[in-house]
């Protein structure tokens, strides 16, 4: 099916699409069962059913899926950068002839609306094209040393076998993301997939496969149990390579256990973003920056702007015009053609949400718009918007992960960057302001991996994502993504004209 062909969903549509899903264990290039014989259950959060029952990984599983990885470095290391870059390329033009798979495969087990979901597979395809492109420029480097006496060689090896562990929000993109570059630099993987959206996951191994991605290069291992399954493999000397998107808690506990073998680790970790809009700012456009910022994928994002920070002579403008955009938003499956706001992932996340809102309006906020979760099926809540949030308050400090905007008022520009920085986290930063000087005063003064300047988005294949402090460590991406899977060699070569 084209990428451009947008058919009718229908449940037959979607049952023929999910009976193409490998259910198992992908192993040394073969779909097996668990070990165990074990399942577990993938469910739609629209509606709480059943989506399908695939196996569930355990520890010997994952240790052989480390068996695999580890037999098929030396020989995927040998293997050609341009050789290893058609690969991806193909699986770029595979993932997108299968647009509309991926899509609705996505929405129907994360939840979000298909227009959300296509371009999701925009972005997470791009990956795999980029990465193709850079599999042949992991470039190394010849010199003569200072003195004269030797030659310096330096070029650029893989790290070798590599952990990859994505999250559940984006199951397409967190996949690509990481396996393109590890791909590119002559990395084996075991990818292990978030167990609330795993689908997505099979779908993609399987592409790989018929892209051409040798027996034993990517592992997929879905789990029930991810520390009892992946804790073995990061404790074993033959992984060298530990890759997370997830909660800073857990990205704390894997960093400890990496130390003992000193790995080398990526972290892309929670976020608390600041939307800054100034006194001067286009506020329709800082209301249209608000929604791509806030809306996409529910809330449900890391990047997603988490504390609206707004000049206190444009609150009350930005608010109304905000409000209005968000009670636009119709809340439904996102299958349906009238979504623009699916569920939240589950029950737990859902119920975070409103815990975070009532605690702002016990504290004094009041709705604008929203507040409270939607009634019937599924994990919906309701867009929302909070007015005469104070500091203190936890919708500020902690990560929300809903379709949930907390304002709150500054007064000058020192205020601004102060409240903006009053976090652990520093992922992205928004600002909307027509002040040049001033945009690149804030891009100096806020501690943050990221700043979209009068723009609501910043992921590009092409730019390198990640963030500071806790928000973790590492780059996804651009012309850094490749070098987290590549070490630096030097060899010395005595002088040739000596002797």
């Amino acid at each position: 099916m084209s990428a451009t062909t947008q058919s009718t969903v229908t449940a037959e549509r979607e049952s023929e699409l999910l009976a193409s899903v490998p259910t198992g264990l992908l192993i040394n290039g073969e779909w097996r069962p668990a070990a165990s014989g074990k399942t577990f259950d993938v469910e739609d959060p629209s509606t709480g059913k059943v989506l399908l029952s695939i196996a569930d990984a355990g520890a010997e599983d994952g240790m052989a899926a480390l068996d695999a990885a580890a037999a098929a470095q030396d020989s995927w290391a040998k293997v050609s950068p341009r050789e290893r870059g058609e690969i991806l390329r193909r699986a770029f033009e595979l993932v997108t002839e299968r647009a509309e798979d991926f899509a609705l495969l996505m929405t129907l087990e994360m939840g979000k609306p298909l227009a959300e979901a296509r371009g999701e597979v925009t972005y997470g395809a791009e990956f795999l094209r980029w990465f193709s492109e850079e599999a042949v420029r992991a470039f190394g480097r010849y010199s003569v040393s200072p003195e004269g006496k030797t030659r310096l060689l330096v070029q650029k090896k893989p790290v070798g076998p590599s952990l990859l562990i994505t999250p559940w929000n984006f199951p397409l993109a967190m996949a690509t993301r990481k396996v393109a570059p590890a791909v590119a630099a002559g990395c084996t993987m075991v990818l292990k997939s978030a167990n609330l959206t795993p689908l997505t996951s099979q779908l993609f191994a399987a592409v790989m496969q018929e892209a051409g991605l040798p027996a034993g290069v990517l592992n997929l291992i879905p789990t029930s149990t991810a520390g009892a399954t992946t804790g073995p493999l990061v404790k074993d000397a033959r992984l060298r390579k530990l890759s997370f998107t997830g909660s800073t808690e857990v990205g704390r506990r894997l960093l400890s256990d990496a130390s003992e073998n000193v790995l080398r680790t990526s972290m892309e970790l929670g976020g608390n973003a600041p939307f800054v809009v100034f006194e001067d700012a286009d506020v329709d456009a800082a209301v249209a920056g608000a929604m791509i910022a806030k809306l996409r994928n529910m809330g449900e994002a890391c990047t997603a702007a988490n504390r609206f920070i707004v000049h206190e002579s444009v609150a009350d403008e930005f608010a109304e015009k905000f409000a209005a955009k968000m009670a636009d938003m119709t809340t439904a499956r996102g299958t349906e053609p009238e979504s623009k706001v699916g569920p939240l992932i589950d029950a737990k996340s859902r119920d975070k949400v409103h815990e975070l809102v009532s605690d702002a309006l016990a504290s004094g906020a009041t709705a604008v718009v929203g507040g409270a979760p939607v009634d019937g099926p599924g994990y919906f809540y309701q867009p929302t918007i909070l007015k005469g949030v104070t500091e203190g308050t936890r919708i500020l400090s902690e990560e929300i992960f809903g379709p949930v905007a907390p304002i709150i008022t500054f007064s000058s520009e020192d205020e601004a960057v102060r409240l903006a920085n009053n976090t652990e986290y520093g992922l992205v930063a928004y600002v909307f302001t027509r002040d040049l000087n001033r945009g690149i005063r804030m891009g100096e003064r806020l501690e943050t991996g990221m700043l979209g300047l009068n723009a609501g988005v910043v992921s590009n294949a092409a730019a390198p994502f990640g963030g500071v402090k806790q928000s973790g460590l590492g780059r996804e991406g651009g012309l850094e993504g490749i070098e987290e899977y590549l070490y630096t060699q030097y060899i010395g070569i005595a002088d040739p004209y000596a002797g």
